[in-house]
C-alpha cells in the first residue's frame, strides 16, 4: 500500500461480518474514533451464512458479481455515512482496511470461490489484498487493505481480533488462552505450548440473533436479556424502547431460562403446556405449526422464540463446543487448563457467560476465566490503522496453525455428543 497523503489523515475500519457490519471512522495522526456505523449484510437475502452465499456465487460470474456489488454499495455507503455525521470531506480518506471472514473478503474483491465451497475448502488467496476502492467500483478515492485469510474459514476478522489483543508471534506464553469471535462463521483459537491454532466451526447466525422467527442484530429495540423475579418474566431491550425481536444475548438469556426452568428438555424439545407445571405454561403456543414460547407480546407485537430456533440454536452450540474440543485436544489440554477465555461478537452490548454455560458451550472454569470484548474485530482493525501495523498482521496471519474441521472423525464425534443441552438448577 502507497504512503498516504499527509493531507489526507482519515481512515475508516471495517469488520465486515456475514450477518452485520461495523464501520468506524479514524483521525490517523491523534489517533481520536470520530464515529461508529453499522448494519445488517445487504447479502443476506441470497443465504444466512457462509455455505448458502458460496453456492449461490457458484453458479456463475453473474451472481459472484451481484454479491461483490452490493457489499461494496453497502460499504461505500457506511464510509458516506461515516463522513457526512462528522462533517468531513471524502478528500480527507486515506484508506479504509477490511477484516473478514474468507467468503466474504473473496466475495467483497469479486474472486472466484470454488476453492472455498468445494474440498479442501481453502481461500483461493491467503495474503492480504491492497487495492484501490475505485477498482471495485467505489467512486470514492481511498486505499483498500484487506487482512489475510490464514486458511480455511478463518480469516482476517480472526486476525484482527487477536492483533486487537496484543497477541504477538514474537511474545507467545505458555499460559493457555482461549479466543472466540462468535458469529455466524464462528472463528476460534487456540494459545498453548508457545504455538497459536486456529479454526472455524460453521454455526449459523443464530448467535447473532438472525435466521430465526424473531431474530434481529443488536439494535434498538432487541430484546438483550431476559430473567425470572419471583413469578414474572421480565426483560430489556437494547436502547429501551418496545421490543422488536431478540438479539444473540437475549436468545441465550431466554434459553437458559428455558431449561433451568424446564419448559425445554435436555434434547432441545419444547414442552406442551400441559407439561409444565409453572405459569410459563401460559407463555407457551402453537405457532407455524409448531410449539413457541412468548417472549414478549402486546396489541401490536409478538416477540418468541420457536421450536425451530432452538433447533438452530442446539446446532450453533454443537458446532462451536466441538470446534473447542478439537483444538484443546490438538494441543494436549483440558479446558480446566484454560487461563484465560476471550470471546467477541456481535450479540449484544454484553454476554453472560454463564449463558454459555447452560447452553453447553462453556464449561465452569471457562466461565471463571471469561471476559468479553466488545466489536473485538473491529478494534483490532483500528489498532491496526492507528499504529500503521500492516507487518505485525501479516506476520500474526502467518504463525496461525490451522486445524480444518470439515470431514474430522474427532469433530463429528463431539459434534454428535454436544447436540443435547446440559441440566440445569432452576433459577
Amino acid at each position: 500500500m502507497s504512503l498516504p497523503d499527509a493531507s489526507r489523515s482519515l481512515a475508516v475500519a471495517v469488520d465486515l461480518g456475514t450477518t452485520t457490519i461495523a464501520a468506524s471512522l479514524l483521525d490517523t495522526v491523534s489517533g481520536a474514533l470520530l464515529a461508529r456505523e453499522g448494519s445488517l449484510n445487504p447479502q443476506r437475502p441470497y443465504g444466512a451464512d457462509v455455505v448458502s452465499r458460496l453456492e449461490y456465487a457458484c453458479r456463475g460470474e453473474a451472481e459472484r458479481r451481484t454479491l461483490s456489488r452490493l457489499v461494496n454499495a453497502e460499504l461505500e455507503r457506511l464510509v458516506t455515512a461515516l463522513l457526512s455525521r462528522t462533517g468531513m470531506p471524502a478528500t480527507a480518506l486515506s484508506q479504509v482496511a477490511i477484516a473478514a471472514n474468507p467468503a466474504m473478503s473473496h466475495l467483497l474483491l469479486d474472486l472466484p470461490v470454488e476453492s472455498l465451497a468445494f474440498p479442501p475448502y481453502r481461500p483461493r488467496m491467503t495474503s492480504s489484498h491492497r487495492v484501490s476502492a475505485r477498482s471495485l467500483g467505489w467512486s470514492l478515492d481511498a486505499q483498500l487493505y484487506v487482512f489475510p485469510s490464514p486458511g480455511g474459514f478463518v480469516g482476517g476478522d480472526l486476525v484482527a481480533f487477536l492483533h486487537g489483543l496484543g497477541v504477538r508471534p514474537s511474545s507467545l506464553t505458555p499460559c493457555p488462552s482461549l479466543f472466540i469471535d462468535l458469529g455466524t462463521n464462528g472463528e476460534i483459537a487456540l494459545l498453548a505450548g508457545g504455538r497459536l491454532y486456529a479454526t472455524s466451526a460453521a454455526a449459523g447466525p443464530a448467535f447473532e440473533g438472525g435466521n430465526l422467527a424473531c431474530g434481529m442484530a443488536a439494535l434498538a429495540g432487541a430484546i438483550r436479556s431476559v430473567r425470572m423475579t419471583g413469578s414474572r418474566l421480565e426483560w430489556e431491550t437494547i436502547g429501551e424502547v418496545v421490543p422488536r425481536g431478540l438479539c444473540g444475548s437475549g436468545v441465550l438469556d431466554t434459553m437458559m431460562l428455558l431449561l433451568a426452568e424446564g419448559v425445554v428438555d435436555l434434547t432441545g424439545r419444547l414442552l406442551l403446556p400441559a407439561e409444565v407445571r409453572t405459569n410459563l405454561a401460559n407463555r407457551i403456543v402453537e405457532l407455524g405449526g409448531e410449539p413457541a414460547f412468548i417472549v414478549y407480546r402486546d396489541a401490536a407485537s409478538l416477540v418468541y422464540l420457536s421450536q425451530g430456533d432452538i433447533r438452530q440454536l442446539q446446532l450453533a452450540k454443537a458446532a462451536i463446543r466441538a470446534g473447542i474440543d478439537v483444538l484443546l485436544a490438538r494441543a494436549g489440554i483440558e479446558a480446566s487448563d484454560l487461563a484465560e477465555v476471550v470471546l467477541t461478537g456481535s450479540f449484544g452490548v454484553s454476554l453472560n457467560p454463564v449463558g454459555l454455560k447452560s447452553v453447553g458451550i462453556f464449561t465452569e472454569n471457562m466461565v471463571q476465566v471469561a471476559r468479553f470484548v466488545t466489536e473485538g474485530a473491529l478494534a483490532g482493525v483500528e489498532e491496526t490503522l492507528r499504529s500503521a501495523s500492516y507487518a505485525v498482521v501479516e506476520q500474526l496471519a502467518a504463525s496461525l496453525t490451522i486445524i480444518p474441521l470439515s470431514g474430522t472423525p474427532v469433530f463429528e464425534r463431539r459434534f454428535l455428543a454436544e447436540m443435547d443441552f446440559p441440566r440445569l438448577e432452576p433459577v
